[in-house]
């Protein structure tokens, strides 16, 4: 694969799927290494659950503020890895807003970062 080679004077050019192949390739030579996705993998609409290719394979993701609905699909596991939810301190009257209408109640009172779990393990 050909990956352009940016100077600090460069302008960005590299995609996103470039960037995402470069990912890949670099986790089959060290398949040891442990990634982090912040907030959701590349790749995975956070929406739907559905796995483009190409699409990031985390160990763990951090997603941040709600739990996005797609994360927590089955199908989504592999790229997902162990999924945690962070606050990053959302004033709570926001969630209120006519826009977004949210019932959220405390979730973080227990501590500022949680595990969730997949849909399959609330049956």
């Amino acid at each position: 694969m050909d990956i352009p080679i940016l100077a600090m004077n460069d302008v960005p050019y590299v995609t996103t799927e470039q960037m995402i192949e470069v990912d890949r390739a670099m986790m089959e030579d060290y398949q040891t290494v442990p990634v982090l996705s912040l907030d959701a993998p590349s790749g995975v609409d956070t929406t739907s659950g559905t796995v483009f290719d190409p699409a990031i394979r985390a160990t763990a993701t951090m997603t941040l503020a709600l739990p996005k609905e797609g994360l927590r699909t089955p199908s989504v596991a592999a790229n997902v890895g162990e999924l945690y939810l962070a606050d990053i301190s959302v004033p709570p009257a926001l969630y209120t807003e006519p826009a977004l209408q949210l019932k959220v109640g405390s979730i973080f009172a227990e501590s500022d970062i949680s595990r969730l779990n997949y849909k399959e393990e609330y049956s």
